[in-house]
């Protein structure tokens, strides 16, 4: 099982990691009037519907975080129902009991440590972008 697990985490990072980078807009130093050069660069940019901010590096990254956090979320439901149907059909073996409950116990604190983790990816984005 850990081992199924490892290889889902890792065709996951595999598939998602082009994908992150593929979502940011076109970036761009400095405003978006600075030189005529520079204006129809933009112009061109606006017209294939990007645009001109610096937030490109900053929105792939949330982008990222935002799917990383759906996939985690299912698959913490996934888990709780797992945990569910093996306390169901534990038939009051105390063994498969605890086995149930643990799967629930850490679904939850995996489910919950990602909750913390991507308020603190955004948090740290939103200083950074402050800044």
């Amino acid at each position: 099982m850990k081992r199924i697990m490892m290889n889902i985490a890792a065709s996951l990072l595999l598939v998602l990691t082009p994908m992150t980078m593929l979502t940011g807009s076109a970036y761009a130093a400095g405003s978006c009037t600075d030189t005529p050069a520079k204006q129809q660069v933009y112009g061109g940019i606006s017209v294939t519907g990007g645009n001109c901010d610096d937030s490109g590096f900053m929105g792939a990254i949330a982008a990222g975080v935002n799917i990383l956090s759906i996939i985690i979320g299912v698959a913490a439901i996934f888990a709780i129902m797992l945990a569910g149907f093996k306390y169901i059909s534990s038939g009051g073996d105390s063994t498969k009991v605890a086995n149930a409950k643990s799967t629930l116990t850490y679904a939850l604190v995996g489910l919950f440590i990602a909750a913390l983790a991507q308020l603190l990816v955004h948090f740290v984005l939103f200083q950074a972008t402050k800044a």
